[in-house]
């Protein structure tokens, strides 16, 4: 049972969906958590999911108990190779040294070819011409040798070509290179995290020893994410025609055309029953990775959105499509405002794709079937407002026949476009909810307790006076902290804040037996704002509160986590300071399910220091 988990994590690793990968792992885990090949390809996941730190950990500790398998070490030094470049100075060099020194291990313990092409890469990194073209030789021919006996559609076959790519980068064989990179990358098309890596380092290698960088994207085209928004299929009842059912088929081929020629085949979308079914039925043909955003529930969502009185038959095909792919959900019920809901649902979808792009290292695109010049407004103007392209497909000029491929415009991206805009009902919003609770405060004596609300909550008040403007709402009961902020940005910081001034206390010192330490976690969402009828203070509720409260007790001691959610509206707002890394697949508290978990980490060059 163990070998099964770990195949299905190994699968999903290679078509670049570390967090799937991350679920069935940590799922196979408890079943049996001492088993090394779960633990190994849950370590490359967190490694291809940006979690290089919690990966290399967990590396360590498998080689300290002598597992020093060669894929262990291989992980291992890819983990330290990953820490190298992502640094400067003497640190990236120590880190290099010790993953070519791994790597080398790992090459005489193995003799795999993996292991040979990452010792020939880093030589060559490092200025070791000689040793590269050395070992890059021998990579070459076991390369050769594992080709002629692999079919064409064995799996292993792509990273055979693969290397032998990156072996002629590391002899400076230019045409051999582009060659088998571009064999590589017909074989395979679909494996996105493993030519995202492939590509990562081919650039390092032609930037390193001279070459234009960008050679790799022509060599190893990785497909674009596509945000989709489009416009429900027409009632039998609707006065004015937009999207009538007979056009059905025309647009579903305008899509289709539109995604191949611009190598589209990671989409995220909602799922009603008209474009943007049609969005994902194309990609689905294509063999691309959809993502749905829905703003509650399904059943209630297809109820609401697809049954609709003139377009039945749509239901069996939805729910096709949502079997198929990765579906969030917005809110957890039927909202009793659907505007917020459902731009909220909007921001998180875009959000999405960003983070999907970002984990690529990929473009993001914009697509939109619209009957006027400005696409669907609110989610067009949003896109346009961050400054980014959107491609509109326009149905007004959809053919009279069933037939034909519609031609697509860009649409500005003035500002001016976003002047119309209604103003956010000041009851019902979106913000970040931070929850926070001193670890074991149950167990202070009573001569603590004082000092806890006079040193710990007098530390929180004088940060929150630093930034009263932007924390509207602010409760505590106990050793429990629930804030509200009106944007990720300012909750963010505000956390790592906390979390400095927790760890930089010499709580003893002031009297306390040991060390305190929080737990912090955020969370975004639609909340109603409100006062609080007995205290007379600002007030918020909402699922959305739950969520995050169900978030915190599942953080470490002196961590900040972050759900999905605020991730996602993170990368939307281009935060400075902080960045957002995924570490694992969480169950909510009182069994609520599972969910993504991001860590928060200090990002100073994103801060401008």
């Amino acid at each position: 049972m163990p070998d099964a988990y770990a195949a299905l994590a190994r699968a999903f690793v290679d078509l670049g969906a570390p967090l799937l990968a991350l679920e069935v792992a940590g799922e196979g885990l408890e079943a049996e958590p001492a088993d090394v090949a779960l633990r190994q390809v849950q370590a490359l996941a967190l490694a291809r999911s940006g979690s290089t730190m919690a990966a290399n950990r967990l590396l360590e500790e498998l080689r300290e108990q002598g597992h020093l398998e060669d894929e262990t070490l291989g992980i291992l030094a890819r983990t330290h190779k990953d820490l190298g470049l992502a640094t400067h100075g003497a640190l990236r060099r120590n880190h290099l040294e010790a993953a070519l020194h791994l790597y080398g291990q790992a090459y005489q313990l193995g003799q795999g070819h993996w292991a040979g092409i990452n010792v020939a890469t880093l030589a060559a990194l490092q200025g070791d011409a000689v040793r590269a073209a050395a070992v890059a030789e021998e990579v070459t021919r076991q390369c050769m040798d594992a080709l002629a006996r692999l079919e064409d559609a064995h799996p292993e076959r792509y990273w055979v070509l693969a290397t032998l790519g990156e072996a002629a980068l590391s002899r400076c064989d230019w045409a051999a290179a582009e060659r088998w990179y571009r064999q590589a990358a017909a074989c395979g098309r679909q494996r996105f995290g493993d030519l995202n890596s492939t590509r990562r380092h081919a650039r390092l290698l032609l930037s390193r020893l001279g070459h234009d960088p960008r050679l790799a994207e022509q060599w190893l085209p990785l497909p674009r994410v596509v945000l989709f928004s489009g416009h429900m299929i027409d009632r039998h009842d609707r006065p004015e025609p937009r999207l009538p059912p007979r056009q059905e088929h025309a647009l579903y081929a305008s899509i289709l055309n539109w995604l191949e020629s611009h190598n589209g085949l990671v989409g995220v979308s909602a799922a009603t029953c008209a474009a943007d079914l049609l969005f994902l039925e194309a990609l689905e043909s294509l063999g691309g990775e959809s993502h749905v955003v829905l703003p509650y529930h399904a059943e209630e969502f297809i109820a609401d959105n697809v049954e609709l009185s003139g377009v039945e038959g749509w239901r069996t095909r939805v729910e096709h499509q949502l079997a198929h792919a990765r579906v969030v959900y917005a809110s957890s019920s039927r909202p009793l405002h659907g505007g917020v809901a459902y731009d909220y649902a909007s921001q998180l979808a875009h959000g999405l794709g960003l983070l999907r792009a970002q984990e690529l290292e990929t473009e993001l695109l914009m697509l939109v079937a619209s009957d006027g010049p400005q696409g669907p407004a609110s989610a067009v103007r949003r896109w346009q407002r961050h400054g980014l392209a959107v491609h509109c497909m326009q149905l007004d000029a959809l053919p009279a026949q069933a037939s034909g491929v519609l031609e697509v415009r860009n649409l500005s991206t003035s500002p001016g476009s976003t002047a119309d805009e209604p103003a956010e009902p000041a009851a019902d919003r979106v913000m970040s909810l931070l929850f926070a609770d001193a670890v074991g405060f149950s167990r202070l004596s009573d001569a603590e307790v004082p000092l806890f609300v006079e040193s710990c909550l007098g530390m929180v008040a004088r940060l929150l006076a630093e930034d009263a403007g932007s924390i509207p709402v602010r409760e505590t009961w106990g050793d429990g902290l629930f804030l509200a902020f009106d944007s990720v940005q300012a909750a963010g910081m505000f956390a790592l804040r906390l979390l400095d001034s927790m760890e930089e206390t010499d709580w003893q010192a002031l009297g306390f037996s040991r060390p305190l330490a929080l737990r912090l976690a955020l969370h975004a969402g639609p909340v109603h704002l409100t006062t609080d009828p007995i205290t007379g203070l600002a007030k918020c509720c909402g699922t959305h509160v739950s969520r995050a409260a169900r978030l915190e007790p599942k953080t470490p001691p002196g961590q900040v986590y972050a759900s999905e959610a605020f991730a996602a509206l993170a990368a939307v707002d281009g935060v400075t300071g902080f960045r957002c890394e995924y570490v694992k697949q969480l169950e909510w508290a009182k069994r609520y399910g599972t969910f993504p978990a991001y860590v928060l980490r200090k990002d100073a060059a994103r801060a401008g220091r």
